[in-house]
């Protein structure tokens, strides 16, 4: 098996060590008889439950939870799919675990919200002989396998866009920049903290840095505002985002501190708003993760794993209590408004009429969308 880095950040907040990485890959097919390990059989079905960590963002009802549940059904006609969307709330999080284990579920398909603290409650589903697919984020205790993003290239191309962009208006150490990360209860955030980092440092003046807890866009405006007046609003040349809610409420603060039109502006996640803003030109880029193949991933893994056959992959990780857990890891795409058209148009994840609304309209049209 290809050895390759692993998610660097989550060595700083689960204390991992790399046992490989995992390209994109389709999941292959799962065969109707169940081994010895197996927790259920195609013939009879058998409850999935998916546990989603929040609903502030977008894609986690509109893309998430139905592709997987239609993927399930379509692997396993008769399976029952059982969901729980945690609000950000992580002792509800384990709270809802433990009600799918009472309730006879034996394989889940988590995305945590807090990857520390989830570890306890994915120990107590192997305890009871449950499996666990850790989605999008790999979680704390004994995973059964992982599907996520490249997310240490998701900081980079983060900060890569940020620099190209502040670069272009001269020397990219001319004024500050702001750095409003993720949530420090979650390695993704540490992930695309030091890919930006890895690409930014010595390259810019940071002037101001912030964690910013449950990703919220209402903090983030907070901290963006104490930044902005700390620093001289008309100083700063560029802001990174780590995601495109926070980058909402940075793109209010901006305007009304008095940054400059066209600072620089970065995000994740190719939230609508973000397409908007983007092609208005109050953000200047946000990262695509195509969230079908991550689905079908986990659907796939999740029907393997509970007939007892070996989920497909094509490279493992260690969260420190599992070594060799099998892993599939997609690449992410930047998206900017040269390629909307060609990305998230092309793919259906935002249709025209969806995107060109508003004060985005006349936008759309100089754009190729209208």
């Amino acid at each position: 098996m290809v050895k390759a880095q692993v998610i660097g950040g989550l060595l700083a907040v689960l204390g991992l060590t790399a046992c490989g990485t995992a390209g994109q890959s389709g999941g292959g097919g799962a065969g109707p008889t169940a081994s010895p390990s197996a927790v259920g059989t195609l013939e009879q079905g058998f409850k999935v439950g998916l546990l989603l960590p929040e609903s502030k963002t977008a894609r986690y009802e509109k893309f998430d939870r139905p592709y997987i549940t239609q993927d399930i059904k379509s692997l396993c006609p008769k399976c029952q799919v059982v969901y729980d969307n945690a609000n950000q709330d992580p002792n509800l999080q384990q709270e809802q675990v433990d009600s799918m284990l009472t309730n006879g579920v034996k394989i889940l398909i988590l995305d945590a919200v807090d990857a520390k603290a989830i570890a306890a409650s994915v120990k107590k589903a192997s305890d009871q002989g449950a499996l666990v697919v850790a989605y999008d984020r790999l979680a704390g205790g004994p995973i059964d396998a992982y599907t996520s993003f490249d997310n240490i290239q998701v900081g980079k191309m983060q900060g890569q866009a940020l620099l190209d962009a502040i670069k272009a208006g001269g020397d990219p150490k001319r004024g500050p920049i702001v750095m409003i990360n993720g949530s420090p209860t979650d390695p993704n955030a540490g992930d695309f903290k030091k890919g930006a980092h890895s690409v930014l440092d010595g390259q810019v003046d940071i002037g101001k840095e912030y964690d910013t807890p449950d990703w919220s866009p209402d903090q983030a405006n907070v901290e963006a505002n104490g930044a902005f007046t700390a620093l001289g609003a008309d100083k700063v040349v560029g802001v990174y985002s780590a995601n495109d809610g926070m980058a909402g409420g940075i793109a209010k603060a901006m305007q009304n501190s008095g940054v400059k039109p066209g600072t620089p502006l970065t995000g994740q996640d190719a939230e609508l708003a973000a397409i908007q803003r983007i092609l208005i030109g109050t953000q200047t880029m946000t990262i695509y993760k195509p969230i079908k193949p991550e689905a079908s991933n986990a659907a796939q893994m999740a029907v393997n794993l509970a007939i007892g056959k070996k989920p497909a992959s094509t490279g493992t990780v260690d969260n420190g209590t599992s070594n060799a857990i099998p892993a599939q890891i997609i690449t992410p795409i930047v998206v900017t408004k040269q390629n909307i058209k060609d990305t998230v148009v092309k793919d259906g994840f935002w249709k025209v009429a969806e995107i060109c609304t508003g004060a985005a309209q006349t936008a759309c049209a100089a754009a190729g969308l209208g």
